[in-house]
């Protein structure tokens, strides 16, 4: 909201292009009752180095561009804006109770311009053309983000003198409770236990992430550590590159975006048709797609079933698209066998199994023997780095017991392709 209120009806978007450590505007968005068109300036279409901000929904041209229907805003610019986790500080920030999300007086360009200028990606928004001002409070240390997360997390009061440090991180995606932090020449997003977690998450996640370089994924490097007695994730940033004259940033745009859905339409994707984008407008389009296919196994085979569309991402470079490393690879809570995940996997069906995935393997480019020897080469890797991981983790014993055979290597995952596994699921047991 604006200083006496109201609904800002205008934010201008500002761009990091390539290797540059300052930004540039590139355009206005303006609201348009429950709509935002965005127009580029004639001053960023002049640029002999300007970019669109994404093909083909904003292609370098004069006048209003309008999103496609049904989508409220062009899903480059919504993939800049807070996702949940933002604008539930956001609200708290605005109305002091962070059980008011979604609040309805909040619409898009308030959360676009109340969240911080360190967003993933390189795009910020203001409310100059003229004068870039970036919203960043340097220097909050990790227990003072972990104390504030907490604080939002469970609806209690933000101390003022935390407010800020969190509003640095509140533009970035994700449900669960998270900050920003820069150490030396490294940025990291900084991930936290939740009020609501049934298991330790964050140190699942770990050991998922781990696991998933053991296997050969291009996986987001990952560390683990400890503040105020409370275990932290800290995941570096790949869209940020330092330069002799600062940081740099990189484009990156969701695979919502990619497919051209957004929250309302999530449950649409599929690892399918986000192959056939692959195909069509990945500069590598093979490798690429074995990538995917070995990221979509390995969800599987860990029990990570929120890989939804916001959790798959890639770099956008102003004519092609390249994948981003993988990120959160996050086991989620589960008891039984049943288990289905976020994007669909072979046709209307998402049920976690690695058949459905083996039928999908032509959309990839893969001949079934290539495909079951990715998911061979998964399943050994977990069950022999398992114990060293889990020592890594510090995971107790019934902490082990917990996550082993339930999210990771569940039989679900297995189910109609046990003659293919004759030895990879031997020995499926040890703890």
């Amino acid at each position: 909201m604006t200083s006496d209120g109201s609904r800002p009806s205008e934010a201008f978007v500002w761009v990091w292009l390539a290797g540059q450590t300052t930004p540039v505007v590139a355009g206005r968005l303006e609201a348009e009752g429950d709509r935002f068109v965005f127009t580029y300036g004639r001053s960023y279409l002049a640029r002999e180095d300007g970019i669109p901000v994404h093909l083909p929904e904003l292609p370098l041209r004069r006048g209003v561009i309008e999103p496609e229907p049904p989508l409220p805003i062009a899903n480059a610019l919504r993939d800049a804006s807070p996702d949940a986790w933002g604008r539930r500080v956001i609200t708290h920030r605005l109305t002091g109770n962070a059980d008011a999300w979604p609040a309805p007086d909040l619409d898009e360009l308030t959360f676009m311009l109340g969240s911080g200028s360190d967003r993933i990606g390189a795009l910020d928004f203001q409310p100059s053309p003229s004068a870039y001002a970036a919203r960043e409070t340097p220097g909050a240390t990790l227990a003072d983000l972990l104390t504030a997360a907490e604080c939002v997390d469970r609806g209690q009061d933000l101390p003022p003198q935390l407010a800020d440090a969190l509003q640095h991180g509140s533009s970035i995606g994700g449900a669960r409770p998270k900050a920003l932090l820069q150490d030396g020449d490294r940025k990291y997003v900084a991930k936290f236990s939740s009020s609501t977690d049934t298991f330790s998450a964050v140190k699942a996640e770990f050991v998922a992430m781990r696991l998933a370089r053991a296997a050969g994924l291009n996986v987001a490097p990952v560390t683990l550590t400890e503040t105020l007695g409370r275990d932290v994730l800290l995941v570096e940033r790949f869209d940020r590159e330092l330069t002799d004259r600062g940081w740099a940033r990189r484009a990156v745009v969701s695979a919502l975006t990619l497919l051209g859905l957004d929250e309302r339409m999530a449950a649409h994707a599929s690892y399918e048709e986000l192959a056939d984008v692959v195909r069509a407008r990945f500069a590598e389009p093979l490798p690429t797609l074995r990538e995917l296919f070995a990221r979509m196994t390995f969800n599987v085979l860990v029990g990570n079933t929120d890989d939804h569309a916001r959790n798959h991402a890639a770099f956008w470079d102003g004519a092609w698209h390249t994948l981003t490393p993988a990120y959160d690879i996050c086991p989620q809570s589960r008891t039984g066998r049943e288990a289905s995940q976020a994007m669909r996997i072979h046709g209307n069906r998402r049920r976690s199994q690695l058949s459905l995935c083996l039928a999908a393997a032509p959309k990839f480019r893969l001949a079934a023997p290539e495909a079951v020897a990715i998911m061979e080469r998964q399943v050994t890797t977990i069950r022999d780095h398992w114990d060293r991981l889990c020592v890594e983790a510090r995971l107790g014993a019934a902490e082990r017991r917990l996550l082993w055979r339930r999210q990771f290597l569940n039989d679900l995952a297995f189910e109609g392709l046990e003659e293919r596994f004759p030895d990879a699921v031997r020995g499926l047991s040890v703890e």
